[in-house]
């Protein structure tokens, strides 16, 4: 996906401005935002009346509130009773208009500019999206939910004590982080635990809450009810997208959703359909960055999310756009196999030729791969693209140390770079998925790298004396596994290893894995945990180490949860239902093809 953990970090900057890459936290916000709220839209509150209004026809919407409200108590009065795969809800409160809501609410929305089906504005334009069908549109929320293999949060029956107090422990650290973050930095982007105070940042436009929304879907799965009713009002409440944004009576997490996936479109209007890396919504500019290219982590990643949301907005624009970037990407010459990291999105050609499965390429293969199994195995052409793009980073970019690890270099126009970085350290789990899925010929073959990339990735944590790993590793002049740069040895709270111990896990049952995730929790707890909060730090190489005074938003989005599901049974969030974005926000399989209707 088009996020942060997609480009390698740069000196000095994680912790100066608390960002993986600065050019890339507006989309950490927008697409982790479009997908945890369309998570939220599909499945959080399926027994209240504000969800009937999202799926069900208006004119069907006031004959079923009082049946829901009385639906939504209940659900509430049982919040002690074992998940059934249907979130508990509280009761609904009124989300519509009254002389004591808040002004914002109150107040007529401002116009809009009506933006044609191919993602442009049309000028001189007031009026509502053209292919606006939320009116009209119904999504088969009941088809949906029969499709499902298994609840939500699992049923969990007669687990292990070890297991679950661990579990538990995982749970308590991220209360712990949205504590303090919700004590000290509400609405802000990020926490600074070491100063107790929260940290904006001045490329948004106004825009801020990455950690509001990064932790939505978290808290909602470790069943943190009242923190995620909490981080529910805050979105429904204060998170504008454009400052002066309205959203009289509309349900939260689709018309936020929405809005956000509307905002992205312009970025497509290019002679090619690539969007770029920079769009401008508000007063900020990023004129320098990528030097005009796109990017092939950020216009790679966006098949999961933009398909979602054409399903539940009956819009196809959004499945448009990103069905066409697959097309320019099959047409374009790819040197030894390979994709470039980037690409112009005026004449369609490779920039320059570096490959890297890390920092600026790596999303875009996860995504083939997450596509195919999203579409329940249907998009053939998704997984034959990822296929032959493994075949030729395994031909060109997996190389073995001296010592025996295996390890994937990067590509400079043929030379290879042999380091690897954090962010290269998920390819583990995805080659991992992929090879579940691959010919019986083929599927020990790719278990057994990922198997191996894997247990490379925990050597770099190994052999620091913080026991965790550093932004990036090499391979030469002696060293195996260790950073050998300054600029490289610190460690921003990243997910990724833990990411493939996870899908590890699930996919062999190898005890193994959930032993090198508890000694990355109690890692965490040891050199990251201060008075409010959770810190990277800047030197893994020392057992005193300093802090760099920022609390991540993908360490509740994505290293927490990770972590969690690696100590939690196979059916919580089961990978048979669901497919985790970039950032490790849950979509759904579409196991019935379930499409919705537009209501003639």
């Amino acid at each position: 996906m088009v996020l942060l953990r997609k480009l390698p970090g740069m000196p000095g900057w994680p912790t100066a401005l608390g960002l993986r890459l600065p050019q890339k936290f507006l989309f950490l916000l927008f697409l982790s935002g479009l997908l945890t709220l369309c998570f939220g839209a599909l499945f959080l509150l399926p027994d209240s009346s504000r969800f009937k209004r999202l799926f069900l026809p208006r004119r069907a919407t006031a004959s079923t509130s009082s049946s829901s409200s009385a639906s939504s108590s209940s659900a509430a009065a049982s919040s002690s009773t074992r998940d059934t795969g249907l979130p508990r809800s509280p009761p609904a409160e009124p989300r519509h208009a009254s002389p004591a809501a808040p002004r914002r609410l109150r107040e007529k929305p401002r116009a809009r500019q009506q933006v044609q089906s191919d993602g442009r504005a049309e000028p001189g334009t007031g009026a509502a999206p053209a292919r606006d069908t939320r009116a009209s549109f119904r999504f088969d929320y009941e088809r949906f939910r029969r499709s499902l293999r298994h609840p939500v949060r699992g049923r969990r029956p007669g687990e292990d004590p070890e297991t679950r107090a661990r579990r538990m422990k995982i749970k308590e650290m991220m209360k712990f982080a949205w504590d303090n973050y919700k004590l000290y930095a509400l609405g802000k982007n990020e926490l600074r635990p070491l100063t107790k105070n929260g940290h904006i940042g001045n490329m948004f436009g106004g825009l801020r809450g990455a950690t509001v929304v990064d932790a939505l879907d978290t808290l909602y799965i470790m069943e943190l009810e009242e923190e995620f009713q909490e981080a529910k009002k805050w979105v429904e409440k204060s998170f504008d997208l454009n400052v002066v944004s309205q959203f009289l009576g509309m349900p939260v997490f689709k018309s936020k959703a929405l809005e956000l996936g509307e905002k992205l479109l312009p970025a497509f209007n290019t002679p090619t359909g690539i969007p770029r890396g920079v769009i401008n919504l508000g007063s900020w500019s990023w004129g320098w960055a990528s030097a005009g290219s796109s990017i092939l982590a950020e216009f790679g990643t966006l098949h999961l999310e933009f398909l979602h949301l054409s399903e539940l907005s009956g819009n196809p624009v959004f499945a448009e756009k990103v069905m066409n970037i697959r097309k320019v990407l099959n047409r374009v010459e790819k040197p030894q196999g390979l994709y470039p990291n980037f690409l112009s999105p005026v004449t369609g050609n490779w920039v320059q030729h570096h490959v890297s499965i890390g920092g600026l390429g790596d999303s875009f293969y996860e995504y083939l791969i997450k596509s195919w199994l999203m579409s329940d195995k249907k998009d053939s052409e998704a997984k034959k693209m990822y296929d032959d793009a493994l075949e030729a980073i395994e031909k060109h970019l997996v190389k073995k140390s001296a010592g025996g690890l295996t390890y994937i270099a990067e590509w400079r126009g043929g030379v290879l770079d042999h380091k690897m970085g954090h962010l290269a350290c998920f390819s583990g789990g995805m080659i991992a998925l992929g090879a579940e899925h691959a010919g019986e010929e083929r599927k020990q073959h790719y278990m057994d790298l990922a198997a191996e990339i894997t247990s490379t990735c925990h050597e770099s944590y190994a052999r620091s004396d913080t026991k965790l790993g550093p932004e990036a590793f090499r391979f030469d002049a002696g060293t195996e596994a260790m950073a050998t740069r300054l600029s490289e040895r610190y460690y921003i709270l990243r997910p990724e290893v833990v990411e493939s111990y996870m899908y590890m896990w699930r996919l062999t049952h190898d005890p193994k894995y959930r032993q090198w995730g508890w000694e990355v929790v109690k890692a965490l707890e040891k050199h990251c945990r201060v008075e409010a909060g959770f810190s990277g730090i800047r030197d893994v190489y020392t057992t005193t180490p300093t802090h760099d005074n920022m609390q991540q938003s993908f360490f509740l989005a994505e290293t927490l949860k990770y972590l969690y599901l690696l100590f939690c049974e196979d059916d919580v969030l089961s990978l048979d239902d669901w497919v985790f974005n970039t950032e490790a926000h849950p979509l759904p399989v579409n196991h019935t093809n379930f499409k919705a209707s537009v209501q003639q």
